[in-house]
């Protein structure tokens, strides 16, 4: 082989290996992501409580520390402005368990009273939920998944 074609397959092996070590580093610091969303509001009825269930899939490739969720209505002050992880400070923690490397299963369940459904708005409700990684960096879906209040 010529000394130019060795020259320029080592060039293009260094050209491909160093891409190959940028998508690689640049895979390890993706956010954490949400996947499989669902949210299921069940109205009181007769003298049983009613209930909000929310469940959702987080990976993050360094692990995930948490997800906090809060449930809006369409119209509200959050429909006007963007919702913002200060907001997201108060919101409850769901409970997260295990299910891949680099997964976690998180579900939030919440009742809902006689009271708390009729001093509810109807309409359109949103999740929104903030996911936040052992590397410190955070997801905030304003919109994860939605309900009807009826």
């Amino acid at each position: 082989m010529s000394r130019r074609t060795v020259l320029s397959v080592t060039a293009a092996l260094a050209v491909l290996g160093g891409a190959g070590a940028f998508a690689l580093a640049h895979a390890e610091e993706q956010p954490p992501s949400l996947a499989h969303s669902t949210a299921r509001y069940t109205a009181p009825e007769g003298d049983r409580d009613g209930s909000l269930a929310f469940t959702t899939d987080v990976t993050a490739s360094s692990g995930v520390t948490g997800l906090k969720v809060l449930a809006w209505p369409e119209d509200s002050a959050f429909a006007d402005r963007e919702l913002t992880t200060k907001d997201m400070s108060a919101a409850e923690p769901a409970v997260c368990e295990p299910s891949g490397d680099s997964t976690v299963r998180c579900s939030y369940t919440v009742p809902v009273t006689r009271t708390d459904a009729e001093d509810s708005p109807r309409g359109t409700w949103h999740v929104a939920t903030l996911a936040t990684a052992e590397d410190g960096t955070t997801t905030l879906d304003a919109k994860a998944a939605d309900f009807t209040v009826r």
